[in-house]
């Protein structure tokens, strides 16, 4: 029997299961700082969008984007690594950038850890471009690869 997908906008109760993903599965071996708490002011803040795919009603994955004036930036983006590998990453992407393109924002910047190379391909697949490293952006103890897309020339 095939799953049901769903994708849409997080709701307060996803706090905790979006918290505690990003810590299993982003923020592993630096400690926890997504907690419930932040995620639940991520989630109010009116220029935060939070996005979730849901599998026959279960959180699959997430990503948090935060639009500024003159860019959006990619705070958190996970996929439960049984989910992995099927369109889910990319659907939250395209949502998340096509949230920022109307909202008048035509780049996109995000973080991800540079030993993480599944992520880095990942984000390279999507359209994403090193600007970037930052030595021990990641508690003082990893190195950061810095990446943004641009929106306003899309193939």
């Amino acid at each position: 029997m095939a799953l049901t997908t769903t994708l849409g906008l997080a709701r307060a109760r996803d706090a905790i299961l979006i918290a505690e993903m990003s810590r299993d599965l982003i923020e592993h071996g630096l400690g926890w700082s997504w907690t419930p708490a932040r995620v639940r002011q991520f989630l109010s803040h009116r220029d935060s969008t939070v996005v979730v795919a849901r599998r026959d009603e279960r959180l699959a994955a997430f990503a948090l984007l935060h639009v500024g004036d003159t860019s959006a930036h990619l705070n958190l983006l996970a996929v439960g690594p049984e989910h992995r590998r099927q369109g889910l990453g990319l659907r939250m992407l395209d949502w998340l950038c096509l949230t920022a393109t109307e909202s008048g924002v035509f780049r996109v910047d995000l973080e991800v850890r540079y030993r993480n190379s599944g992520a880095r391909a990942f984000y390279e697949r999507a359209g994403f471009a090193e600007t970037g490293r930052t030595p021990g952006y990641y508690r003082g103890v990893e190195t950061a690869l810095r990446m943004t897309k641009d929106l306003a020339h899309r193939p």
